[in-house]
């Protein structure tokens, strides 16, 4: 059985995120307390201040860099089974490590484990857009805790975008692979991450709970990638690991559109 001490939070920062404290503190008031750190390749005085106002001890990555390399580095400095990757702009709602433990300590080999979402949009909270709709309808077969460990299932979240939201998921090292994410992507490393994880023996644990909220705002990385069109041309070379060639393009297509809605 796994305990509070066996999670981290690991804080991804980079810059000098307005946001970065809000994540934080979403971090400090969960109910159940677990462990909490920051990774970052880029020091400065905002971090450094957070940090020691925090308690938080901060991890100066010394490359390669790179969002793979941040996250893999984030990774390694944890010394828990348990790890989310928190990212500096997004919130997690009180009781997302209460849930999680829950969950894991449900399965006999946990895989992964992670949440519905919602976002925030000028710090408003939006549950419902036509792309939330849409990754929602792509985990039902997940939202089934007897289809958890089906390999079918486990695909099928997977096989017409990328449907787990990252910062909601949480990894259980034991079992997976190390590093986690492979570099070459710029965007969808956590989907190809997911993929590869999808093939092992274990559990997608799926929380249909909105138990964090995405910030969407246009200065985020995935706006950034979605205006020089990177998003699509990554978004094509995933979906080809599902499907021929000429079906992953079509879909593709229709899977753009969904993709506006981001900024």
């Amino acid at each position: 059985m796994y305990t509070p001490q066996d999670h981290t939070f690991a804080v991804c920062a980079y810059g000098e995120s307005p946001y970065l404290e809000e994540c934080i503190l979403s971090l400090k008031e969960q109910t159940l307390s677990t462990n909490i750190l920051l990774a970052t390749s880029t020091p400065n005085e905002l971090i450094q201040s957070l940090c020691e106002k925090y308690d938080i001890q901060m991890y100066v990555n010394p490359g390669p860099g790179g969002i793979a390399g941040d996250w893999n580095f984030a990774v390694s400095v944890c010394t828990t089974p348990l790890v989310t990757i928190a990212h500096q702009d997004d919130l997690y709602k009180p009781s997302y490590a209460e849930h999680m433990l829950d969950r894991v300590n449900s399965s006999s080999r946990p895989l992964i484990y992670f949440t519905n979402y919602g976002e925030l949009r000028d710090g408003e909270e939006v549950l419902e857009n036509r792309l939330l709709k849409v990754k929602r309808r792509l985990l039902y077969s997940l939202s089934k805790p007897e289809n958890a460990g089906k390999s079918w299932a486990k695909r099928r979240s997977l096989e017409l975008g990328c449907a787990i939201c990252c910062p909601s998921t949480t990894l259980v090292l034991p079992n997976i692979d190390v590093p986690v994410f492979k570099a070459g992507f710029g965007s969808n490393l956590d989907w190809e991450a997911w993929e590869t994880i999808s093939k092992r023996e274990g559990d997608f644990l799926y929380d249909t709970r909105v138990l964090m909220l995405h910030r969407i705002h246009e200065d985020s990385e995935t706006s950034h990638l979605i205006h020089d069109n990177r998003r699509e041309k990554e978004d094509l070379e995933m979906l080809k690991k599902f499907w021929p060639a000429p079906v992953a393009k079509l879909i593709n297509l229709a899977y753009k559109n969904g993709q506006k809605s981001n900024g």
